[in-house]
């Protein structure tokens, strides 16, 4: 077998398109959001999809390698703390006669990409002719691994097609002094600590070069570097391989680079044909547990594809220091940090298929629950305040100013009024504990975030003299409207969030006394608290309209100038940019409708007949101006049955990072949106909703949709579902665990061990029914 042979199964990307991203040539105005969504990660390491051997001369800012948790402080008094980049270890060049084989990445005869989902790989396939009689074929693989999550593999063929001339192949780190101080370079080690935060980084590299089968020596080293030279001729084959291992020190003292060799070691002992096979079989364990099927429409399958991808390369169920930031570890957008996004958006898509990795991430919540009481206490209040932008600490890391549109400074009140953030981190507490019944997180941690975040609300809304108790000088998820009284998210969540601390401290008294009362007296909870609570929980304001069945997204929102949306179809700048701050801040105008969001994520909180109401009301007047929007309008629509209104929501949710049309995601690719995405086609399209006794199933498949498959895990059981819209049923199939209840059109079936069902789909009234929209007048 040949070099060239041997590489072959690993450089020929997944053969069926619909596992597959590509790119063809050079294009500098998409070159950026290119990296962001061609990136690989393994929720410890985070590759942007950079070009390596193509790159040229002149590209300035290296290829970024982002390790998750590498925090370090910057900014006036070291008080805000970013994810600092690693150094670039991709780095190669590859010279004629002494000079470089390209300037610049246009320079490449051909250039193709390849994000190969299935797979987990990034492949690229080029070929250059260099006058007046030299070629080159180029191919390129990399991977970090999700088997063992500190290893990084890249590999490379250079075919000689034509051509004889004096050859050298650099290989090199680059970037080794990017935002980290040095400490330590040998041949095969850089140690590196951060400059304020206390963090420590090891990378450990190993390379090596054939030619035509056979090893060749480096003919220069260095530092993290090597080199080799010869003399090329036509149909030889260069394949050159380099492995690395990266560890995280997340104390002074720790030294990392033992770690990381012991790693190398291990990987090298299996060889780079082992680390790919281990990946890949890890990769196919994921989608065995996550893929969603979509037949009858290619451009969706793809679509959630691409969002499973990158939901399954965010996570680390290995690691409870670190949590998933706004652009996961693809790009430096937010610098890495933690928002409410992860619990309202992404824990949804782990509980049900990676529930490992929803309790690591709900860890780091517990570790950084010292910092949330620290805030609360800061600002007065009691309990448990959650940092609305979080690194490492649980400090809060929100900028005090941003430069706006207009380029002059803007105060930022996120960090001091978005509050409801405490109750988006209880809310995903709670749902992991329905969804798995996993008693030891709940005793160990879950119950304590339930309970302080509890006391923080009932802390939080005062009473008055019209007998309520009020929240008020807040900013909801619409951030479009600041320093607002009874925001009906916040209000509502807020009162969700103490009734289930309520519960949890009655389940603990009543299954486990012991734990209550060590937990109660260490908090010191008690039931004169406790009665407090829910006083607060009864008489908090909502915002609920009992003549209209309308909740006033915040107090006084009904009095704000009203606008046609419509009126501005088209616009290619946000609304607030078009209005202007303070007119938008004084209209209906939404970023987000935060009505719609407790739509969304607590149905049981509206009479039956007011959901509709209020999504008619609410729908014309939000102007999408989050990301996050379109995927939670378009649930809310679907589960109303409006399947061609959630449609276009659902495809507007897939076009903010795979639009060819306009650039999003030069940042890094939108994680939440796309968690939000696989919440609409599983909540919504599919219907599914968890219940005490099992789970529910009420589809409403859009037209075009033949058929949807997936599977979920609840409480130790794994279901498979497939709902077959030509034949109007659904299949269900019990994959592991006891007997579960599948709940369809609110009749129970009972499901045994390894057995399967057939359902037929509930009748007539779950067909797509265009909703009747309020005017903005109204």
């Amino acid at each position: 077998m040949t070099a060239i042979d041997s590489m072959d199964p690993v450089q020929a990307p997944t053969a069926d398109p619909d596992w597959i991203f590509s790119v063809d040539g050079y294009d500098p105005l998409r070159e950026n959001s290119v990296e962001s969504r061609f990136a690989i990660s393994n929720g410890l390491l985070g590759i942007r999809g950079a070009r390596s051997t193509t790159r040229g001369e002149r590209w300035v800012v290296p290829a970024r390698t982002y390790v998750a948790g590498l925090f370090d402080a910057s900014g006036a008094g070291h008080a805000t703390r970013g994810l600092v980049p690693a150094a670039d270890w991709l780095r190669v060049r590859i010279l004629l006669a002494g000079s470089p084989l390209l300037h610049h990445p246009g320079d490449m005869s051909s250039h193709h990409m390849t994000l190969d989902m299935r797979r987990g790989l990034l492949l690229s396939e080029g070929r250059h002719f260099h006058p007046p009689n030299l070629g080159f074929h180029v191919r390129t693989s990399r991977l970090v691994s999700v088997d063992d999550r500190a290893i990084g593999l890249q590999l490379i063929q250079v075919e000689i097609e034509q051509g004889e001339i004096d050859a050298t192949f650099e290989a090199s780190f680059e970037g080794v002094e990017l935002g980290l101080v040095a400490d330590r370079f040998d041949q095969d080690l850089g140690i590196w600590h951060t400059s304020h935060s206390g963090k420590r980084l090891a990378m450990a590299a190993a390379s090596s070069l054939q030619i035509d089968d056979r090893d060749v020596p480096p003919t220069a080293l260095g530092p993290l570097r090597w080199s080799w030279s010869w003399k090329t001729r036509p149909g030889q084959v260069i394949c050159f391989q380099r492995c690395v291992a990266i560890v995280r020190g997340d104390t002074p003292d720790h030294d990392p680079g033992l770690q990381a060799r012991e790693k190398l070691g291990l990987a090298q002992h299996v060889g780079w044909r082992g680390v790919v096979m281990a990946h890949q079989a890890a990769w196919a364990n994921r989608w065995h547990s996550s893929d969603i099927e979509v037949d009858g429409d290619a451009s969706a399958r793809r679509a959630l594809r691409f969002a499973v991808y990158h939901l399954n390369s965010a996570a680390n169920p290995n690691d409870e220091r670190v949590s998933i930031g706004a652009r996961a570890l693809t790009g430096s957008d937010y610098h890495g940090h933690v928002f409410w996004d992860t619990e309202i958006f992404l824990l949804p898509f782990y509980i049900l298929t990676w529930p490992e990795a929803a309790r690591a991430l709900l860890m780091y919540r517990f570790r950084t629950l010292e910092g949330a009481r620290a805030k609360a206490a800061g600002m007065g209040w009691r309990g448990a305040l959650y940092a609305w932008e979080s690194a490492d600490t649980g400090a809060e890391m929100t900028p005090d100013q941003v430069i706006g549109p207009d380029h002059q400074l803007v105060d930022v009140l996120c960090g001091k009024q978005e509050q409801h953030i405490s109750a988006d981190v209880a809310y995903a507490v709670w749902q992991y504990w329905q969804g798995t019944g996993d008693a030891a997180f709940l005793l160990d941690a879950g119950a304590e975030i339930l309970l302080e975040t509890g006391r923080f609300w009932a802390s939080r809304a005062q009473p008055a003299t019209d007998g309520h108790c009020h929240i008020r000088g807040v900013i909801g998820p619409d951030e479009y409207h600041e320093q607002i009284d009874d925001n009906a998210y916040t209000n509502v969540m807020a009162r969700w969030n103490i009734h289930r601390a309520l519960e949890v401290a009655a389940l603990l008294r009543e299954r486990w006394p012991s734990r209550w009362a060590t937990l109660a007296s260490r908090l010191g909870l008690k039931d004169a608290e406790l009665d407090q609570w829910l006083h607060v929980a009864t008489v908090i304001a909502t915002g609920l309209d009992p003549k209209t069945g309308l909740f006033e997204q915040f107090a006084g929102y009904f009095t704000r100038e009203p606008i046609e949306l419509k009126d501005y179809a088209g616009r290619t700048v946000p609304m607030d940019v078009i209005l202007g701050r303070e007119r938008t801040q004084a209209s209906q105008v939404l970023k987000q409708a935060d009505v719609v969001a407790l739509l969304g994520l607590l149905p049981e909180e509206f009479p039956r007949d007011s959901v509709a109401r209020n999504f008619r009301y609410y729908e014309p007047r939000c102007s999408h101006g989050s990301s996050l929007s379109p995927a939670m309008h378009g649930l809310v629509a679907a589960r109303l049955g409006d399947t061609e209104m959630a449609l276009r929501f659902f495809r507007q949710t897939a076009a903010i990072d795979l639009s060819e049309t306009h650039v999003e995601a030069d940042g890094g690719i939108h994680i939440a949106a796309l968690g939000g995405l696989w919440m609409l086609a599983v909540f919504g399209f599919a219907g599914l909703s968890l219940r005490d006794e099992g789970v529910a199933i009420d589809p409403h498949l859009p037209a075009g949709w033949d058929s949807m498959a997936f599977r979920v895990q609840w409480r130790g059981r794994g279901l498979k579902v497939r709902i077959d819209q030509r034949q109007q049923t659904i299949e269900a199939t019990l994959e592991a665990g006891e007997p579960i209840s599948v709940i369809v059109g609110g009749e129970p079936n009972q499901l045994g061990s390894a057995a399967s069902i057939s359902v037929p789909m509930k009748s007539p009234t779950s067909q797509s029914r265009p909703l009747v929209r309020y005017p903005a007048s109204v």
